[in-house]
Parts: C-alpha cells; sequence; structure tokens
C-alpha cells in the first residue's frame, strides 16, 4: 500500500473552485504537503441532469430526449443549452477571455462531435436494419462522461494557474479507437505521473468495454473512484461531499442535534444506499473492503473536520445507534393468495423476476404464509405494468399498493437488550402507527414501515429516543 490518498469530489462541492483549491487542495491540516493525492471529479452540479435525465424529478435531458425522440430537435435544443450553460460555467471561472475562449473550445468540440453522433446514428436507424434501442447504453455513456471530462479539465487548469502543479486525465475515452476493460484504462494513464509532484485531476468517468453505466448507472464516478484506489494501492479513499454524514438528516432534526458520524464500518454504508442516502456505491465500496481502504467523507466546507471513517472491522465500544435514516418515496406492493401456503418460494420467484423485468428495486421484503409484501422505488407507471403482469399471472391473487415510508435506525452494534421496544414506544407516543417491523439477526438496523405522512414526525422522535443528549450530557452513538 502506498502514501497516497484518491480524493472524489462531489458536483455540488465542484461548483466553487475556490473551496475545492483553499479546503481540499491547499488544506491547511496537510501541512504544505500537497501532493501525493488523485483528484477523481464529477460533473458541475445539474451538468448530468441536463445531459440525461434529472435524477430527482425524471425531467428529460438530452439523453431522454434523444431515446424517445418524436420531435428531431428536441434533443438538439437541449444540447444547445448544455453547452451555454458550460459556456456561463467557464466565464465564472476564468479571468481573461484568452483563458474563456479555450475552455470554450474544449466544449464546443466535445458537444459538436456529440452531436455528429447523434445525427449519424439517428439516420443510420431510420434504415429498417438497425436498431436504436441497441445503441442507448453506448449513447448514455457517450453524453454523460462530457460533464466529467468539461469539470476535471477545468479544474487542472485552475489549479495550474495558481501555482499548483496538477495534469488533467482523461479517462472518457474520447475518440479512442480501442475497446479495453476500465482496470487496462487505469493503469494506462498513471503510468507516467509522479504523484509526488503531480496532482493529477480524473474524470468521474471512465470508458470501458464492459460499459460503467449499464452496470452503474449515476453511480459510475464511484466506480472508478473505487477501482483507482484499488489498483494504485491507495493508503486512504476520501469523499469530499457538501455536507457531514450525520446522525440524521440536519434540515429534519436541526443542525444543532444532528451529530457528525466520527467512525463506522462499511454493513452501516450498505444499510444507508439501501436507503438512497448512500456515502457510496455499494459495489464501489466492495473493492475498498476487499482491500482494506478505509473510506472517509468529509465536508468540502468545513476542512478542518477529520470527517466520517468508515472501515471494514469497526464496531463500536457502546452498542448504540449511530444514524437515523430513512425515505419516503416508497410504494408496497402486497400480494396475497391462499394458494401461497405452502408454496411461497414459487411466488417469491415470479415477483422477483417481475420486479427485474420493469427495472423495480426492492428496498424490503415481508413474508408470511399467504402474503408476500416488497416495499420498492420505481414510478407509477413502472409499477402499473407490474402489477398487470401479476394479476394476469394471479388471476385469484388479490393484489394491493399502498404508499409508506421507511424510517430506520442503523449502527454497527446494535445488540441492546430493549432497543426495539423503547423505538416503538417513541413512535406509539406521537400516534404513529407501524405498518411493519424488520430487525436482522446482524443486529445493524431496525426498519420501521409507517404512513409516509408521518415520516418527518418519525424521523425526529427516533433520533430524539436514540440519539440526541440525555441526562448524562452524551449522545448514545457517541457513548463510546
Amino acid at each position: 500500500m502506498h502514501s497516497h490518498t484518491v480524493e472524489k469530489i462531489g458536483g455540488t462541492s465542484m461548483n466553487n473552485y475556490e473551496a475545492v483549491r483553499d479546503n481540499i487542495v491547499r488544506n491547511p491540516a496537510l501541512e504544505a504537503n500537497i501532493f501525493n493525492r488523485i483528484l477523481v471529479v464529477s460533473a458541475y452540479s445539474g451538468i448530468t441532469d441536463l445531459l440525461l435525465e434529472h435524477k430527482k424529478t425524471g425531467h428529460p435531458g438530452v439523453f431522454s430526449l434523444f431515446s424517445n425522440s418524436t420531435n428531431d430537435n428536441d434533443w438538439r435544443n437541449m444540447l444547445t443549452k448544455v453547452k451555454q450553460k458550460m459556456f456561463e460555467i467557464n466565464s465564472t471561472l476564468f479571468q481573461t477571455q484568452a483563458q474563456i475562449d479555450d475552455a470554450n473550445q474544449f466544449v464546443s468540440e466535445r458537444i459538436n462531435d456529440a452531436e455528429s453522433c447523434l445525427n449519424d446514428l439517428q439516420r443510420l436507424c431510420n434504415h429498417g436494419h438497425f436498431s436504436l434501442e441497441t445503441h442507448l447504453d453506448s449513447v448514455r455513456e457517450m453524453l454523460a462522461c462530457i460533464g466529467e471530462a468539461h469539470s476535471a479539465r477545468n479544474t487542472a487548469q485552475l489549479l495550474s494557474q495558481d501555482n499548483i502543479n496538477a495534469c488533467f486525465v482523461d479517462l472518457t475515452g474520447w475518440r479512442s479507437p480501442n475497446q479495453i476493460s476500465l482496470d487496462e484504462r487505469i493503469k494506462q494513464a498513471f503510468t507516467d505521473i509522479d504523484l509526488t509532484s503531480t496532482i493529477p485531476v480524473v474524470t468521474g468517468y471512465a470508458h470501458s468495454e464492459e460499459g460503467l453505466m449499464t452496470h452503474f448507472d449515476r453511480g459510475y464516478s464511484e466506480m472508478t473512484f473505487s477501482r483507482i484506489a484499488v489498483l494504485t494501492q491507495a493508503n486512504e479513499a476520501i469523499i469530499h461531499k457538501e455536507f457531514h454524514l450525520s446522525s440524521a438528516d440536519p434540515r429534519l432534526v436541526g443542525e444543532n442535534n444532528a451529530v457528525p458520524i466520527g467512525r463506522t464500518n462499511y454493513d452501516v454504508a450498505d444499510q444507508l444506499a439501501n436507503l438512497g442516502m448512500e456515502a457510496i456505491h455499494p459495489k464501489a465500496a466492495k473493492g475498498l473492503r476487499q482491500n482494506s481502504i478505509p473510506l472517509r467523507v468529509r465536508n468540502t466546507f468545513e476542512p478542518e473536520h477529520y470527517g466520517t471513517l468508515i472501515t471494514q472491522d469497526y464496531v463500536s465500544d457502546t452498542p448504540c445507534v449511530e444514524i437515523i435514516a430513512g425515505r419516503k418515496d416508497i410504494c408496497a406492493i402486497e400480494l396475497f393468495d391462499q394458494d401461497m401456503t405452502g408454496n411461497i418460494s414459487e411466488y417469491d420467484h415470479a415477483i422477483i423476476t417481475r420486479l427485474k423485468q420493469y427495472n423495480v428495486s426492492t428496498i424490503a421484503k415481508d413474508i408470511n404464509a399467504n402474503t408476500i409484501t416488497h416495499y420498492v422505488d420505481a414510478d407509477s407507471s413502472n409499477l402499473k405494468q407490474m402489477t398487470a403482469q401479476l394479476k394476469k399471472h394471479y388471476p385469484d391473487a388479490e393484489i394491493n399498493q399502498k404508499n409508506v415510508a421507511i424510517v430506520s435506525a442503523i449502527g454497527s452494534d446494535m445488540q441492546v437488550p430493549g432497543m426495539l421496544s423503547k423505538t416503538v414506544n417513541a413512535l406509539a407516543e406521537q400516534k404513529i402507527s407501524i405498518l411493519a417491523i424488520h430487525q436482522s439477526m446482524r443486529q445493524v438496523d431496525m426498519q420501521f414501515i409507517i404512513d409516509e405522512n408521518d415520516y418527518e414526525v418519525a424521523i425526529k422522535s427516533l433520533h430524539r429516543c436514540l440519539v440526541e443528549v440525555h441526562d448524562h450530557g452524551r449522545a448514545i452513538c457517541l457513548a463510546s
């Protein structure tokens, strides 16, 4: 293992170059030793949403408009909008007109190349022998990588102008004639870089023959980050975000009540990822975990704070709850059938097959003698089609849907007698009905299914009960 770190910078942090330069690159805690680091950067906040689709609302970007194009000009207009947005970003970052023109020229070349490819593909697929559907994965990857190339090149240029020796490392494979694996592309890129005197600024997207987005979709930058850390044998992997990994969402429980988590383990990180609140994509975390590389999550805007250290073997000295987390955009799909008794596995297999078919992800699941309930994250159109297929397959079954929320208490060691009853009582005191409870033998989380209208009150109640300061003046999660 070497002495360098690999550090990923999120999109919101990237929007503030001065914070990246002063709080990350020139962080006073480094004691002027700014090298022996690899920076892996995301696109500027909002750019990937414009190139693909909005991550939360689903509002169409270039990719969505192109893949569903009924009006050929829609995707072209959006691509022009992306270029204009990138030009606006460039104008705020660079001081001289020559620097702005240089940055704009790079953007124009990438955008024009992409438009040319999409025009050619659209024309080709008008011929009956070619299907657009078979090329969409490649189109998605080509569009996504423009954002990371833009931010990485800009950052390398800006650091160089500020007398920091940095270089742009482009892993996007743009115009590359060869298809190579992700690992091979990374190894080739770092062959001639001296980390003791240069800071590489690397695109969060890396092109590979297997296709990152096919397997990880919008989590691709974390996979690039993880593989770079593993292949270069980093001493530590660091993710810089615009917030701390805290005991709960400060916006819900109050900034004075939310406690930054000093230590936790990869098991807890996986539970957060399952709720869509990932510190890191689970498959990216797997590589770090298997190679015993610790992961640190830091707040870009509080550089003096050590952040949260995530390791494989950490267990809290005293059993406790570390984090209260949850989601309220969940749909419960309940299938009841009297004939299920004694034949649960066949029913469950059929349901899971259809979940995969419609790209519906399961957050949690209940099973009893004649009922299976999946708590899923999916849009309404997919759910409607999926339930119709289930009804067709099981005409005698009763299938119900209900919008619910999940609140979860999570910790590296929660084997505290009476904790479950204490938690249930805390919810009951707020007159919150519990629709279902999940607690596994690993004792790392407790999940409560509740009405979505009770979500915020439940988060506050559990945080107050299990985490916030008590008579001894210490938070339970810091009792160690």
